[in-house]
């Protein structure tokens, strides 16, 4: 599966990699915006957070989070939406305008550019995330004493 599909669940990882990316690196990767219309202007405001004990128990909710949300369209009617956590327009909005463009003929460049540096920086942070947490972990293990 191409990074480069329009397939919903690709898209869906895609703007999850651009929200989850911290907003002054996406501003340094992609520095100029495309001039584009609002559909909608970035607004910010909250999602419930819900959550599940064991991740089978019954739903609860866990509280709220802020999150800015907009949706541009392009000049040649290309639509970018994007949701991020937190009060940054300028995220939000350029976020939205990186999934507009993927939608085109740059989609190779910004794949190239800026999608595979934020994918290999969160690999990175992920795989010391893991680190930090196994250098921490305790292993138990019980001797077997020879008792008749």
């Amino acid at each position: 599966m191409s990074n480069l599909s329009p397939e919903p669940a690709v898209r869906a990882a895609r703007m999850g990699l651009l929200a989850r990316a911290p907003a002054a690196r996406l501003a340094q990767l992609f520095p100029d915006l495309p001039a584009h219309d609002w559909l909608r202007a970035p607004e910010i405001g909250a999602v419930m957070l819900r959550g599940r004990m064991g991740a089978v128990g019954a739903p609860f909710n866990l509280g709220e989070m802020s999150v800015t949300r907009c949706v541009l369209r392009l000049s040649d009617g290309r639509v970018g939406h994007a949701h991020v956590q937190g009060r940054d327009k300028d995220h939000a909005t350029r976020a939205a305008a990186l999934d507009a463009l993927m939608q085109g003929p740059e989609a190779g460049r910004i794949e190239a550019e800026v999608l595979a540096p934020l994918r290999a920086e969160e690999a990175a942070r992920r795989r010391q995330r893991a680190e930090r947490a196994a250098a921490t972990r305790v292993e138990f293990f019980t001797l077997v004493r020879g008792e008749d």
